[in-house]
């Protein structure tokens, strides 16, 4: 049986296991602008089932995060609309790391530095698994998406486009 790789802790491993939640470790080779479909092909999943998280922000500047299949893109034109605002539009990388306190690549919806609201696109929480990061580019956790409601207290939207 092959040797199960060690990860260090992360501030989004620590949040889960401080909450009793229930989730296995998938480290994967990083591709610098590779995205999701790399996270999929490594680990062997349906990029459907691996959900990125966006650091986003509304007209007035507030950010907050909105997960997404690997394989959709997100309507912020829907995405406004579902959560009662004017506009929505990606942070700047390096806004998008303060906010979160993760690096771009690596950013968990889990132990963020700020609280942020969280936005989940509702077909996503119909899966029975979801890969999700870690806290770290290279690393996804998967757990069960009713841990996004229960943990997060994410807000179900409609709001994905086919890619």
């Amino acid at each position: 049986m092959a040797k199960k790789e060690h990860v260090s802790e992360t501030q989004a491993t620590q949040m889960l296991r401080k909450h009793h939640i229930a989730f296995s470790e998938h480290p994967y080779p990083y591709e610098e602008h590779g995205g999701t479909a790399v996270s999929a092909r490594a680990l062997g999943v349906p990029e459907h089932a691996v959900v990125k998280t966006l650091v986003m922000q509304d007209e007035g500047g507030k950010p907050l995060i909105v997960l997404m299949h690997g394989d959709c893109k997100v309507s912020t034109k829907n995405l406004a609309r579902a959560i009662g605002c004017k506009a929505v539009e990606p942070c700047k990388p390096e806004v998008a790391q303060r906010h979160s306190g993760y690096q771009v690549g690596g950013t968990s919806p889990f132990g963020t530095r700020k609280a942020l609201p969280v936005y989940v696109e509702e077909s996503i929480l119909a899966l029975e698994t979801i890969y999700i990061n870690g806290g770290r580019r290279g690393y996804l956790v998967a757990l069960a998406p009713r841990v996004l409601l229960e943990l997060l207290a994410a807000t179900p939207v409609q709001c994905a486009l086919a890619d």
